[in-house]
């Protein structure tokens, strides 16, 4: 782990304390404990492009504190497996499934050395939600994904769109574009004290780095890894306020205010291994 990924753990441990047991989290920890019919679910773009996902084995990367992966669970996967590089995030997903009476394994380790972490391949593998712009290659990245979906499985992967972070999240109107959208080597710094899921935490931690991988080059990356790619969707929604600007919509997710334009904020991939 290099020193960009080193300062982003620190920050991703702050960050699972608090989506987990701030009473103000949008993660909503006591909804999903409150039982299968509770108010958290998966948000709108999943449920709708997922499909069923019973008796299926699942791997989860990067999966946070694995409420997620809990989820896919309760929709009746046969086995569900998380890798997350964060030690408390795994820490507290452990726990979670021990509240939840959900039998489920989490592994801690950096997504690059899944390979060597996690044992056999999968009907799905599952990445979504700000996850890439943490990782500085994402070949390696397709790599990995690549290397768990069996022959006849499946990757799916939901996350922002990469113009979503051309934005600075408080520049004032008329919302220019700040950052390039092509991919550079070195990362883009960040310094703040706040988290996207809950407006009264104060981080101790400042810093933290993000990379931008524009659209093709994941697509091309998941082909040059053995994938074929089934669909791309794109969508005008994104699952939080990504930008301070945008505003609250249905299923749980955010979009630009009425009167801007309607941009990607959002895509998906669904990717099939064949023999």
């Amino acid at each position: 782990m290099d020193k960009f990924q080193a300062a982003n753990q620190q920050k991703w441990n702050e960050l699972a304390e608090v989506h987990y047991t701030s009473a103000g989290s949008d993660y909503g920890v006591e909804d999903f404990l409150s039982g299968p019919e509770g108010a958290r679910d998966l948000h709108k773009t999943e449920l709708e492009e997922l499909g069923s996902v019973k008796g299926l084995d699942i791997l989860h990367l990067q999966c946070h504190f694995g409420l997620d992966t809990l989820l896919l669970a309760r929709k009746g996967a046969k086995s569900v497996t998380g890798l997350d590089f964060s030690p408390v995030a795994i820490k507290q997903a452990r726990e979670l499934a021990e509240r939840a009476g959900i039998d489920a394994a989490f592994i801690e380790g950096n997504v690059y050395d899944a390979p060597e972490l996690v044992q056999g391949t999968y009907d799905l593998v599952y990445v979504s939600w700000g996850t890439i712009c943490w990782l500085p290659d994402i070949e390696a990245w397709s790599r990995v994904v690549a290397h768990f979906v069996k022959p006849g499985g499946r990757f799916y992967f939901l996350d922002q769109h990469p113009v979503t972070l051309s934005f600075d999240d408080y520049a004032p109107a008329p919302h220019a574009p700040i950052y390039d959208y092509f991919h550079k080597p070195d990362p883009i710094s960040f310094d703040g004290t706040d988290s996207y899921a809950d407006e009264n935490a104060v981080l101790r931690t400042q810093r933290s780095y993000e990379w931008t991988h524009p659209v093709g080059e994941v697509v091309t990356a998941l082909i040059d890894a053995g994938l074929q790619i089934e669909y791309l969707h794109e969508f005008d929604t994104v699952a939080w306020k990504a930008l301070a600007f945008m505003e609250p919509c249905e299923g749980g997710l955010y979009r630009l205010p009425e009167g801007m334009p309607r941009l990607p904020l959002s895509y998906s991939i669904s990717a099939r291994k064949y023999l």
